[in-house]
């Protein structure tokens, strides 16, 4: 693509994204709640690295098909796409994981591919396949022909999701919003869908990378957007799933991926500091990244099992919290197991605040839902002798 062009389209990109700035900033924003105002506080003053009275918990797709309510309510939806496209329904199933364990937060309902779907690229979830999408990106004429969709209009069933269950969690739990990383998102609109090979974007990033720069950053602008109306419409905490930037090398993870990353959350940051909203980044994979991840202004970090949780926090010390990080099959083992990888975990975070126990990545559908109480449990159970006040 030339030079010229690409500039013209970045200008064009950068009004767009001004106007649809104000007008998500006008809309009528829902009570974010302080932390001293929930009822149940210890997540957002764990992201903050404040006191707490025992370790929070939740759990990457606690609403899910381990749970054989969401089942149901899926079954009666239809298929994936309309049960996140109806609020009532997403509502439903967000709550559902709450009324059946002591977690210490929601994660609204939706899927990171939101926005590449509100984009006009048609996604639909094949059974035994994953996402595909009907239309892919394959030049940079479709890269300046995406439009930037108005995450009151093309997305307002997200924001609508939001506001029915901050309405129904009256202030027991935070709420947490999220979305997935830009490069995340280019890799299923290059690829059509799911990869394993990724030699579709990785192409483009080889051979056009300029064009990929375009996309990144017309997605970033998107996310940010998105993230800020989410916020506005109710969201307490912010997550971004970085899942694919692990596929990377270190040069092209730092200018591909965490360089848009860092600019949302730089972003988010200036435009919600009068209320804090803790904001999450997590890159699956990336251990040996962890020291440029915490520069991103990011309030804490996800990791998944391949790291030592021990480790990781001595390797940054008191700069951010740490969320993570049990490897997911361990559900599947015997109660003590689960106890012992729960107090293995704990033990090695050590004393103090600044941890939020979960999953290394999302809950596994095979997973029997008694498990998850026991691993619930354990953790508060287990983790009150880490945060004895002397």
């Amino acid at each position: 693509m030339h030079f010229s062009l690409i500039i013209f389209i970045v200008d064009v990109i950068n009004s767009r994204i001004k106007y649809y700035l104000q007008k998500v900033n006008n809309q009528q924003k829902t009570n974010i709640y302080m932390p001293e105002q929930l009822k149940n506080n210890r997540l957002i003053k764990a992201l903050l690295r404040e006191p707490v009275d025992m370790t929070p918990v939740w759990i990457m797709r606690q609403a899910g098909r381990y749970l054989p309510e969401y089942r149901e309510t899926r079954k009666k939806a239809g298929d994936f796409v309309t049960l996140c496209q109806t609020p009532e329904l997403a509502c439903e199933v967000t709550m559902q994981p709450l009324h059946r364990y002591p977690l210490d937060a929601a994660i609204i309902f939706s899927d990171i591919l939101t926005i590449p779907d509100a984009m006009g690229l048609g996604l639909k979830l094949v059974e035994s396949v994953g996402p595909r999408f009907e239309r892919s990106i394959t030049n940079s004429n479709d890269i300046k022909n995406l439009p930037l969709p108005d995450p009151e209009q093309e997305l307002k069933y997200v924001m609508d999701s939001i506001r029915l269950v901050r309405r129904e969690l009256n202030g027991d739990v935070p709420l947490i919003g999220f979305s997935g990383s830009p490069w995340t998102l280019a890799t299923y609109m290059i690829e059509g869908g799911s990869s394993r090979e990724f030699s579709k974007v990785k192409g483009m990033l080889e051979a056009e990378p300029a064009s990929l720069h375009l996309l990144l950053k017309h997605l970033s602008d998107s996310i940010t957007l998105y993230l800020k109306a989410q916020i506005n419409a109710g969201a307490q905490a912010i997550m971004i799933f970085d899942t694919w930037g692990g596929i990377l090398k270190t040069p092209n993870y730092m200018n591909f991926s965490l360089y848009y990353m860092k600019i949302i959350c730089e972003h988010l940051k200036n435009e919600h500091s009068e209320v804090k909203v803790p904001v999450i980044l997590f890159t699956k994979g990336a251990d040996k990244w962890i020291e440029k991840i915490v520069e991103a202004d990011c309030d804490a970090i996800s990791i998944d099992w391949n790291s030592n949780i021990g480790q990781v926090r001595e390797r940054i010390g008191k700069r951010v919290a740490i969320q993570g990080n049990m490897e997911p099959r361990i559900l599947k083992e015997s109660e003590k197991k689960i106890v012992d990888e729960v107090e293995s975990i704990l033990r090695s975070y050590g004393s103090g605040s600044g941890h939020v126990f979960n999953l290394g990545h999302g809950i596994t559908p095979d997973i029997e839902p008694d498990k998850v109480g026991i691993l619930v449990d354990a953790v508060h159970n287990l983790s009150r002798q880490y945060h004895k006040t002397k």
